[in-house]
């Protein structure tokens, strides 16, 4: 019985030699061919069907799920038509492609990927979307702020096409990104060729010319120590309005503070209360009362308040300290700069090579209160951005109290603290620069650029105003 079972089953060698039989008939053959075509039609239908008119699932991703139904972008009324001047790639995109092509020419150059965001993390905060390109945490450059305002205004609601439609003029040039792969460059005259050329340009423009260049305005990601020249360099451009990242206290009428890029840039409403939501979930258990992240700056003219900071830092208990040791590049790695700011109550911000820091919205982000030891690190920069009492949201340390930190921070009363907190974590979203993304859809909060561009249109509006009276 067993054999006449085995039998009676056709093997494996005996079946492909059928087949072959079968497949030799011409019949057969363009029989198959057509099932063959027909299949691969219908498979090709159901594609195209799928991907047209794609399923609801219920396995999505939060993420996903938040960005499935965004709302129809439109543009703030109180933010003025703008346009987009179309400059040479050698005043913008040619910049860029020459900084990752040269990674050594400057410190940012390695970082203006991404449209200015740098690399995408993805460990931080701990539960961030394993997919690059849905994340809104990246490994920005404190001075890639040009080249992320050129990407979020690209696709601004507010942006026209038309020039005459437009009250703002934006003069996309990386001013501060040449600067930096020019550093070295030892001839001005080969130094500013580039902003020469560029004056002769928008001198040469029907719409410059209207105002004088009034209306148009420029965003620089550097210092404006970095650009100090001879007022009388280029008076074509003389009215054009300046955002800079430190701009000269008393000095700059047409300069304007923006905030440093940090390493938050959301997406939409829902990405912002997620993250304000689990700085206060974690509020108590900041262990420490203070932090500092950085190091010491021999032979500027502030390294004696560093060195005074980073001693009372080391030898208190009560400080988490990070040395910015450029041989030991502990700074460079957001997870650890975010994590110790989270775990203390204030941030000492002491003047670096300039007045402000970076540091500053670092800590902001991490609901970390900033302590200053300037006016010109903050309350002179970013009137834009900050409440008009400082002591909402920061504390400054006079000159008499930088011997006594831990005293005089130990001092202000928990309940005081804890509003101080508050105030800093509603912060966030206005001193945020969103993902360039977010402008396809609604955003739901105004950050740097819609602020920026807010400020710009009362500033234009007013100008012309007082044109008219005159």
């Amino acid at each position: 019985m067993a054999s006449k079972d085995k039998e009676s089953k056709p093997s494996f060698s005996s079946f492909a030699s059928s087949y072959k039989e079968m497949m030799k008939r011409p019949s057969f053959l363009l029989a198959f061919r057509f099932v063959v075509c027909v299949a691969l039609c219908y498979l090709l239908w159901l594609r195209f069907l799928f991907y047209t008119f794609p399923p609801a699932s219920t396995a999505v991703s939060f993420r996903t799920a938040k960005l499935s139904r965004p709302l129809a972008a439109t543009c703030d009324p109180a933010i003025a038509p703008f346009y987009i001047h179309r400059l040479h790639p050698r005043f913008n995109s040619a910049l860029v492609q020459h900084g990752l092509s040269c990674v050594t020419c400057c410190d940012v150059c390695p970082h203006v990927g991404h449209r200015g965001l740098g690399r995408p993390l993805l460990r931080l905060p701990a539960d961030a979307d394993l997919d690059p390109g849905l994340t809104s945490w990246y490994a920005t450059h404190p001075h890639a702020a040009e080249v992320i305002f050129h990407a979020r205004a690209e696709r601004h609601p507010c942006r026209t096409a038309d020039p005459a439609a437009a009250e703002l003029f934006y003069v996309p040039f990386f001013a501060g990104l040449h600067a930096a792969t020019n550093s070295r460059q030892q001839n001005h005259t080969r130094r500013d060729a580039l902003a020469v050329d560029l004056a002769e340009h928008l001198a040469s423009l029907p719409a410059f010319g209207r105002s004088g260049g009034r209306d148009h305005f420029l965003v620089v990601g550097r210092t404006s120590w970095d650009f100090m020249r001879d007022p009388d360099l280029l008076p074509e451009v003389a009215n054009m309005t300046v955002l800079t990242v430190e701009r000269r206290p008393g000095e700059g009428r047409n300069q304007f503070g923006i905030p440093y890029p940090s390493y938050f840039h959301p997406r939409t409403a829902e990405d912002v209360a997620d993250w304000q939501a689990e700085l206060r979930r974690f509020a108590r258990t900041r262990s420490h009362l203070f932090a500092f992240v950085g190091g010491l700056r021999p032979g500027s003219d502030k390294a004696a308040v560093r060195a005074k900071v980073m001693a009372q830092c080391w030898k208190s208990k009560r400080c988490l300290p990070v040395d910015c040791n450029p041989t030991r590049r502990r700074c460079e790695d957001p997870d650890r700069v975010l994590d110790v700011m989270r775990r203390a109550d204030f941030c000492l911000q002491p003047p670096g090579e300039s007045l402000t820091r970076r540091s500053t919205f670092d800590a902001m982000l991490a609901g970390c209160i900033p302590v200053f030891f300037s006016e010109h690190s903050a309350y002179a920069q970013y009137e834009w951005y900050m409440p008009a009492r400082p002591e909402d949201w920061s504390v400054q340390l006079k000159p008499t109290q930088w011997d006594h930190i831990e005293e005089e921070l130990a001092r202000i009363p928990k309940t005081v603290v804890e509003k101080m907190r508050e105030t800093v974590i509603e912060l966030i979203p206005n001193v945020t620069y969103a993902h360039p993304d977010s402008s396809a859809t609604q955003l739901g909060f105004q950050d740097v650029v819609d602020t920026a561009l807010i400020e710009l249109t009362k500033r234009v509006r007013l100008n012309r105003e007082s044109l008219k009276i005159l």
